[in-house]
Parts: structure tokens; sequence; C-alpha cells
């Protein structure tokens, strides 16, 4: 699977898990993508830490500087869109105000901790509002790629400095939907191009097959 593809898999599926009405915070690189398959009928309120509610990609040719996300990405104001301080941003995000937050990972462990802000050595501009919207978030949808160069990303236990402890429900890679359970990782659904022995082999942790193991959904 090419990553064009691999990213699409992904956000097809996390997309799914969204609701109507959902507010939603997306986390730069592959969760901005998810909104492109929302399923028809569902519209949900993304939400931005640098202060904006109710946004929606820019047409091409269109693009305002002035509109933007946390990530820089461009970004138009939809119909009832509101714009505020980064502090009232904040409020609401450790407030519980948002329903779904939906972020990347360097590394996932079976704890539901996660580390996705910098590797020991390499530049990094700061862990930005992750925390927050980890700690904050009703709930945490992790969207990711199963293995990074061919290491696992999925640990029993993480190696690199943890943005958050035990926060994450949902682990959606282009292997397999991973759920965070107070007994471990379990495979809820697995993509029809990999198997069991594939989706075992690229994970570094202990994974409980679900009795009622689907393939993917798309």
């Amino acid at each position: 699977m090419d990553k064009e593809k691999t990213r699409e898999v992904i956000a097809r599926r996390v997309a799914l898990e969204l609701k109507d009405g959902d507010v939603v915070n997306l986390g730069i690189g592959l969760p901005t993508l998810v909104p492109n398959y929302l399923q028809p009928g569902v519209r949900v309120v993304i939400h931005s830490e640098n202060g904006l509610m109710g946004m929606g990609a820019a047409e091409a040719g269109e693009e305002n500087p002035e509109w933007t996300d946390a990530g820089g990405g461009f970004v138009a104001p939809m119909p009832g869109a509101s714009t505020f301080d980064s502090a009232t941003s904040f409020g609401l995000a450790r407030g519980g105000h948002v329903d779904v937050s939906v972020l990347g990972a360097l590394q996932v462990d079976a704890r539901g901790d996660l580390a996705n802000w910098i590797i020991p050595g390499k530049k990094t501009p700061g862990m930005g509002g992750a925390m927050d919207l980890l700690v904050g978030a009703r709930r945490v949808i992790l969207a990711m790629e199963h293995t990074a160069k061919g290491a696992p990303k999925i640990l029993e236990r993480c190696t690199l400095p943890l943005t958050a402890t035990g926060q994450v429900n949902l682990i959606v890679t282009e292997m397999a939907v991973i759920e965070v359970t107070p007994e471990g990782l379990l495979l809820r659904e697995l993509h029809p191009d990999c198997t069991l022995e594939q989706a075992r082999a690229a994970t570094a942790a202990r994974l409980i097959i679900s009795n009622d193991l689907q393939p993917m959904k798309q």
C-alpha cells in the first residue's frame, strides 16, 4: 500500500467514528484529512487550539493567510464560525467541551500512554496543545501508520517522552482498529489486505483478539 493510499485508509476509517454534531479537534498532518471522508449527513464542528471554532477547508486559490489552523494549514470559516483568544480555546479543551480529539503518534502503548511530540536529540517546535487535548477531550483517537521504517509504533510501554498517560481510547492504522481497554489492546478490525500474523509481527505489544473480529470498515 503506497503512502497516499495508507493515509486515505486511516482517515476514512477514523471518519466513521465521528457523529453528527461532534466538536472535533484535529492534530496536524494525517488527522486533517478526516473531514474529507465524513458520512453523508454527518456534520462536525472543527475546533483549533489557536482560537477557531467551526472551520472548513479553504478552496484552492482562495487561501487567506489570516485563516490558518494550529499547524499553519489554510482553513475557511463555515457559517456560524467564531474566533477567540488562545486562552479561551484552551479553556474549551480543558473544560471537556471537545468531544473527540484526533491525533498522530510517534508511539502508543498498551496502557493508552502516548508519545507524539519529541524524539530526543532532534529539534522540535514543542508539545503545543497536545497534552491539553488528550486530557480534556472526551474521546481520543489516534490516526497513525502502524510502523515507522518497519519499526513498531505500538508498544507494551512507550520509550519516548510522554505527552500524556492513559488517555488514548482508539488506535486506527492502515492495518487495524485497536481499542485500548483495561485488559490491554483489543484488536477489533483487521484490514482485508493484512493477515493476523502480519498485524502481530508489526505490533510490539500483546494483542487481544476480539471474539467478533471483523474486516476494517471503510
